[in-house]
């Protein structure tokens, strides 16, 4: 097991913390290991977190997530409200012995597997790119660091 994470270390030393001067505060301590000049992996971490492309990155998810929970949320609920004070509107028969309750909850499963494609294509339109350009930016930075 490695000690030396960089997220163990940024999220242990005050991150996302302001100072009294409203700024981000420092990282922390220099380890034994560093060198004077270059930065920790921490740093990096930190400083491609706080950078723009991570902030849009961000942005763009919960863009999509926020709305599409509250929106799946009130579906789930409004199904087991309507359940537990109309049981006879979810007993009324649509096809068959086929009810209007089956086709609801039919109806929350096809709803599971819309939502969970529309991820999968935000994703991939949204922010995959940005991520992966992200990615590469932070294993250049952090090559050779503590190793």
């Amino acid at each position: 097991m490695r000690l030396d994470d960089p997220w163990y270390d940024a999220l242990a030393s005050g991150w996302g913390e302001l100072d009294s001067a409203g700024s981000f505060a420092p990282a922390g301590r220099p380890g034994p290991g560093d060198q004077q000049g270059s930065p920790s992996a921490a740093e990096i971490y930190l400083e491609v977190q706080r950078s723009g492309a991570f902030q849009e990155v961000r942005r763009r998810y919960r863009r999509f997530v926020v709305p599409a929970t509250l929106a799946f949320l009130v579906w789930y609920l409004a199904y087991v409200v309507v359940a537990i004070t109309a049981p006879g509107l979810m007993a009324r028969p649509v096809a068959g012995a086929v009810n209007v309750a089956m086709v609801a909850g039919l109806g929350q499963f096809l709803t599971t597997f819309l939502l969970t494609g529309a991820y999968a294509r935000h994703a991939r339109l949204r922010r995959d790119r940005a991520a992966l350009e992200l990615r590469w930016e932070t294993q250049e930075m952090t090559r050779g660091i503590g190793r």
